[in-house]
């Protein structure tokens, strides 16, 4: 028996990455899944976003375990996309007791040459698009008086790093929302927390699949950590979110920092 028989989780940003390793964490835990992302592409990002190929492989993969997942195409960006996701799951699974608000882009460079469309999307994205997901999830958590959310931030939420300013305020600003949230449900049996994973080997810092490091911000980056690895596997946040939802509820409103040692360097 899994910590998370009967139980059913929805991951947004799911077709690869992190979002797959949640997916298949959870599953692993005895959990049904939903994931969503959005298999279609942003302007002026780097790399390229996950496919609908990728999406139906992640629930493949979540069924060889033997749990049921339904890949759903959902832009975090759109409320009516959002409320549409969680009330499928409904439908379809018959509960909500798990979010994992991953959705997530980035986009670096200094400041000032930062467009306004970069930073609408991003703020679009990461910003926006988890207050979408966790506005439509709390209704159906607090008439089940149960719920258990994760929402992914960063590193680069707990610090400043150059040329990852616009970037970071969307993940400081995650954190804001998700700790004021635990203290607006925290009686209602819903527990809210976040992870800050440092960079993580996935496509979004590493597109070509290779081992190669992608660009000298990450290099600087990865140079920074005090534990001497280059950078994070998207099972090593796992970890992190399936302890989390594990919880029997008595943590909530907290920031697991999950940064290869570099949380030393924070007052």
């Amino acid at each position: 028996m899994g910590a998370l028989d009967g139980r059913v989780a929805l991951i947004t940003g799911g077709a690869r990455g992190q979002g797959r390793a949640h997916a298949l964490a959870l599953a692993a835990e005895g959990a049904d899944i939903v994931v969503g992302d959005v298999p279609a592409p942003v302007p002026n990002l780097s790399y390229p976003l996950g496919t609908e190929e990728q999406l139906r492989d992640t629930a493949k993969l979540v069924e060889e375990l033997g749990r049921r997942c339904l890949p759903i195409t959902l832009d975090v960006r759109d409320p009516a996309q959002v409320s549409a996701a969680v009330e499928q799951t409904l439908n379809d699974l018959g509960s909500l007791d798990i979010v994992v608000a991953n959705a997530g882009i980035v986009s670096t460079g200094p400041l000032e040459e930062v467009s306004d469309q970069v930073w609408q999307q991003l703020v679009d994205t990461n910003l926006t698009g988890t207050f979408h997901t966790l506005r439509a999830a709390i209704p159906v958590m607090r008439r089940q008086r149960y719920g258990r959310i994760v929402v992914t931030s960063s590193m680069g939420g707990r610090m400043g790093i150059p040329e990852l300013a616009a970037y970071n305020a969307t993940k400081w600003g995650v954190i804001g929302l998700a700790k004021s949230l635990a203290l607006e449900v925290a009686k209602e049996g819903i527990t809210v927390n976040v992870v800050c994973p440092t960079t993580t080997q996935t496509p979004m810092v590493q597109p070509t699949g290779s081992d190669d490091v992608p660009d000298d911000l990450v290099r600087r980056m990865m140079k920074a950590n005090p534990i001497p690895l280059p950078w994070l596997q998207p099972e090593d946040v796992s970890r992190g979110v399936v302890y989390l939802v594990t919880d029997p509820g008595v943590i909530t409103g907290s920031v697991l920092e999950i940064g290869l040692g570099s949380s030393a360097r924070i007052h």
